[in-house]
């Protein structure tokens, strides 16, 4: 079977002003990609969301919610559909020189901890990472030979390609952006006096509801639908732990 894996990432920058990391990732069987891309369309349609503008977790809003309301009724209503978020919730506290490493390092294992619990090696994958600049394409490379080397899969029969594709264009990876938001959101800490979002909080519920999770604590490892991996550090003793 071919698949096609889109992923996406939130406050991963080493230095910005969020406690916590997400990465997420939305898998389905190749051959289902445009018939799901067409019906993510026709949700929008439906809403009078103009087909060219993105929906995504920054642009929640109430004016807009009954969309995003629909676009998460979707997912967990499509069997085909699955999503796995690995959480880190105490970012601000990590410490790269301690342990010989970069930021960017940390963020390239963290990303292959994202994927090598999706992948079989009875399968075949494509893997889509949203464009956030201009070092994209070489982050891209430098990801795909991380995981390759991971699964000793050195002539990329397994992983055929990871590739920096908009997000803007994949109505899927939207999905994605949504779902990967509303985890970190849910786990932030935020500066005194911030007012929160009540539109970004009803999405929260209504993912919460469906999934039968708080978003907090990772899942068994094979759950299929909604896989959650906290990242976890102890950082007197260096012992990584799921929480």
């Amino acid at each position: 079977m071919e698949y096609n894996i889109y992923c996406d990432e939130t406050c991963h920058l080493e230095h910005d002003d969020s406690n916590v990391m997400a990465l997420g990732a939305i898998w389905t069987p190749l051959n289902l990609v445009r018939s799901i891309n067409d019906d993510i369309r026709n949700i929008k349609l439906r809403h009078r969301f103009h087909l060219h503008s993105e929906a995504k977790w920054t642009k929640v809003c109430r004016k807009h919610l009954a969309l995003y309301d629909d676009l998460v009724d979707y997912f967990f209503n499509q069997p085909d559909l699955h999503f796995r978020c690995v959480l880190i919730p105490h970012k601000d506290k990590l410490r790269h020189e301690a342990y010989g490493q970069s930021h960017d390092d940390w963020y390239y294992k963290m990303y292959f901890n994202l994927l090598k619990a999706l992948l079989s090696p009875q399968d075949i994958y494509n893997v889509y990472i949203d464009i956030k600049d201009t070092h994209s394409y070489e982050k891209s490379q430098k990801l795909n030979d991380v995981c390759c080397n991971n699964m000793y899969d050195f002539s990329h029969q397994i992983l055929q390609k990871i590739q920096p594709i908009r997000s803007d264009e994949v109505e899927i990876m939207q999905i994605v952006d949504i779902l990967t938001g509303a985890m970190a959101y849910n786990s932030r800490i935020f500066y005194s006096g911030h007012r929160k979002s009540l539109a970004k909080e009803c999405i929260i519920m209504q993912i919460k509801k469906r999934s039968g999770y708080q978003l907090t604590k990772s899942t068994l490892y094979r759950e299929d639908k909604f896989n959650i991996f906290v990242w976890q550090h102890d950082y007197k003793t260096g012992a990584l732990y799921a929480d």
